[in-house]
């Protein structure tokens, strides 16, 4: 059974630091290109960051270039988000997905997705 399990979301001030993991289970995460993706309040998701299957960040969202760092383990099977001096507008559900492609221009497809983790930047 394929599982992917987000954590390490929650409440922070803004500037501050949370880091994302996501947990996988039951597929051949080496062998997929992962991504992170983000919901805001009534908007659509939108792509964060996606990363090769050898561990090169291939795409990043401009808005986060410099305060957002994808990494994955993959003896471990887990995708990382580092998330530094976060503003109000990183406010959202953010979810990790197993993917088809990881292109320059952001994922190229989708195959396996997590439940998400609800990150809240506020003072």
């Amino acid at each position: 059974q394929v599982q992917l399990a987000e954590s390490g979301g929650g409440s922070v001030q803004p500037g501050g630091s949370l880091t994302l993991s996501c947990t996988t289970s039951g597929f051949a995460f080496d062998l997929y290109p992962m991504g992170w993706f983000r919901q805001a309040p009534g908007k659509e998701r939108e792509a964060v960051s996606c990363i090769n299957r050898g561990g090169s960040t291939i795409f990043i969202e401009d808005s986060m270039k410099g305060r957002f760092t994808i990494s994955r383990d993959n003896a471990k099977n887990t995708l990382y988000l580092q998330m530094n001096s976060l503003i109000p507008e990183d406010t959202g559900m953010y979810y990790c997905a197993a993917l088809k492609g990881c292109y320059d221009h952001g994922p190229g497809g989708d195959k396996y997705w997590g439940a998400g983790t609800q990150v809240t930047v506020s003072s």
